[in-house]
């Protein structure tokens, strides 16, 4: 990497930062996650890394193709970026969902598949608070309804994943990539979990866990995870797979609630996608995309050519594209 890049990724990791750290000062000092401000506060922060990236694209870079740069555009291969946005939609949810009975097998996650208790749990305490005496509809239809409804949050979601992915697999890890792509993989996953300090330390995600081993659990997991949708992006030449499979995935997120045992406490450290025993099925295609050199960064069409006539940088890789 040059210089140039250094200071640009220094640039933004540090205004990443500070945003984020600068919306959860009001948390910090106040209610913290029990604040009714929690919610705004916590997906304006998921808007910090677009912020820095586009500080850094229109002030400090300076590209003439800031849209390629960024990975926003073109959209095409149409083929190619649909194929990778179904990808992205149902590669996540799917490593969510797979947590919970390899969690379940090592011992770690209390789960109930065949009576749902926990959520049965739930959802008599909502027909009580209604005044209804049950529900009259079968557990096991309401949990499929659940799940056939993920695939939609990836659109739901959309914007603020964006947010997100437009800083760290949008324009950081293309920059990353001169150092090689699995230096680039790690680094920006380390660099993605460790900005989610403001609130993992203030027990987001990790309530019974001490800030050091919260926060170092967020940086394993999205070391695993962040690899996954930089795949994605390097693959599809573009940043809208990987915002749709981060979209998928929060939206996701909290269907280990559907399939625990009533009473049960889940220790997120340990279970779920976000603990330890969640880690093995990413880690194991991890293993296999570098295997089958899925990560060597896609052939993307010409673009117009910019100053000087030479063609703008290929937005997943930063070299000149027809090279």
């Amino acid at each position: 990497m040059s210089g140039r890049d250094l200071r640009s990724v220094g640039v933004f990791t540090a205004l990443a930062f500070a945003l984020a750290w600068l919306l959860a000062l009001p948390l910090w000092f106040g209610d913290g996650l029990a604040s009714s401000w929690f919610t705004l506060m916590a997906t304006a922060t998921m808007m910090t890394p677009a912020i820095a990236a586009l500080v850094v694209v229109f002030f400090v870079e300076r590209p003439k193709q800031k849209a390629w740069t960024l990975g926003l555009w073109p959209l095409r291969p149409v083929r190619r970026l649909l194929g990778y946005g179904a990808l992205g939609i149902i590669v996540p949810i799917a490593l969510v969902l797979v947590a919970l009975p390899v969690g379940a097998l090592l011992g770690v996650y209390p789960a109930d598949f065949a009576n749902f208790s926990a959520f049965q749990q739930v959802i008599d305490e909502q027909a009580g608070a209604a005044g209804a005496a049950d529900i009259p509809i079968p557990i096991g239809a309401l949990i499929a309804v659940q799940l056939a409804t993920l695939p939609l949050a990836a659109f739901i979601n959309l914007v603020p994943a964006l947010g997100e992915e437009l800083g760290w697999r949008g324009w950081l890890l293309p920059k990353l990539m001169p150092l090689g792509t699995l230096p680039a993989l790690l680094i920006s996953g380390v660099i993605w979990g460790l900005w989610h300090a403001p609130l993992i330390l203030l027990g987001y995600n990790y309530p019974d866990a001490p800030g050091w081993l919260g926060l170092t659990a967020m940086v394993g997991m999205c070391i695993l995870v962040g690899t996954v949708f930089g795949w994605l992006r390097l693959r599809s030449g573009s940043v809208w797979p990987a915002a749709l499979a981060h979209a998928a995935f929060n939206g996701a997120g909290a269907t280990y609630l559907l399939f625990a045992a009533a009473g049960e406490h889940v220790d997120t450290t340990q279970a779920t996608i976000l603990g330890w025993s969640g880690w093995v099925v990413p880690l194991v295609l991890v293993v296999a995309l570098v295997a089958t050199g899925q990560f060597a960064p896609a052939k993307h069409p010409s673009a117009p050519p910019s100053r000087k006539g030479r063609s703008p940088e290929h937005p997943a890789t930063g070299r000149v594209t027809g090279e």
